[in-house]
């Protein structure tokens, strides 16, 4: 039975790890069948002829992009390829629209009837990443309303700028002020004022859902939304129904004139990332955008779409 390659290749095929060799020059010569599954799964042009592929060549196409993974794939198997390391390792992000994904790659060498081959696995490490996301997420969560605070949205802005800007996609950000926030505390004491951020909080966070979402507490009565890949009307369409639920909230602040209910003012803002501007000078522009709309009365929505091609 050893010596059986029906056998061997059974054993591949249940592996649930991605596994693919290629030769000397990058030249895909095998794959087993959860990649193959992988690539049928995520609509992957090329899964009907991989052994038609060039696995370096698929490496080099992403780091042109800018995709730093890429990279530090191509040099890594690069690398185990021209005998400079025994082997390589690299841990990668890999997120759908619908949820998060990582995996970690593993590049090894062998040799078959004097020819050199490379076996590389991607196995999916999705359920430890989560786990350890958890860990710095709650790190990063704001107390009182149990979102992001004020830390954790810097960081997540700027990963999320990086990624919209290599990928060349639109990047949104919303500055979200209760109006008249002051009134309701003054009126209904500061307990009440806590019990009101956090119903704000927990209804922003239905509007935050993919990967690419992010709902944080800015300080104080304020919140932010980041939404990556969303252009400024999607964004805009998003914003509408969030107005909508909060007034559905139905919160009394009896002194606030004329709606006497909490209402709230929004600044928002789209561009796709690029070197003439940065992530601070799009949170400049939402916070423009928010005091416009308060000095237009408040319970108002300011976008902007902003251009630099």
């Amino acid at each position: 039975m050893i010596n059986d390659k029906a056998f061997f290749k059974l054993v591949l095929d249940t592996m649930p790890d991605q596994v693919v060799v290629i030769n000397s020059v990058g030249d895909i010569v095998y794959i087993n069948r959860s990649w193959q599954n992988f690539g049928e799964q995520n609509d992957c042009a090329c899964c009907e002829v991989w052994e038609q592929q060039n696995y370096l060549t698929e490496c080099e196409k992403a780091a042109k992009k800018g995709d730093e993974f890429g990279l530090k794939a191509l040099n890594g198997i690069t690398s185990v390829i021209s005998g400079t390391r025994d082997d390589f390792y690299l841990e990668y992000p890999c997120h759908s629209e619908d949820e998060k994904r990582w995996f970690m790659m593993r590049v090894v060498s062998f040799n078959h009837i004097e020819n050199g081959y490379y076996a590389i696995s991607h196995q999916n490490i999705t359920e430890r990443k989560l786990a350890e996301e958890l860990v710095q997420k709650q790190l990063g969560i704001d107390g009182l309303t149990n979102i992001a605070n004020r830390g954790y949205f810097d960081e997540f802005l700027i990963k999320e700028w990086n990624r919209c800007k290599r990928l060349n996609m639109p990047l949104s950000l919303v500055i979200i002020d209760l109006d008249d926030f002051k009134l309701l505390n003054d009126t209904y004491g500061h307990q009440q004022g806590d019990t009101c951020l956090k119903k704000v909080a927990n209804l922003l966070k239905d509007f935050a859902k993919r990967p690419s979402d992010l709902c944080a507490r800015f300080g104080g009565e304020e919140f932010v939304l980041v939404y990556g890949n969303t252009n400024s009307d999607q964004a805009c369409n998003i914003l509408y129904s969030l107005q909508k639920a909060f007034l559905a909230l139905n919160i009394e602040n009896k002194h606030s004139l004329p709606n006497k209910k909490l209402t709230v003012s929004m600044g928002a803002t789209t561009v796709v990332p690029c070197d003439s501007f940065t992530s601070e000078e799009l949170l400049k522009e939402a916070d423009d955008l928010l005091y416009k709309a308060k000095n237009q009365g408040k319970n108002q929505l300011c976008v902007s779409d902003l251009n630099f091609v």
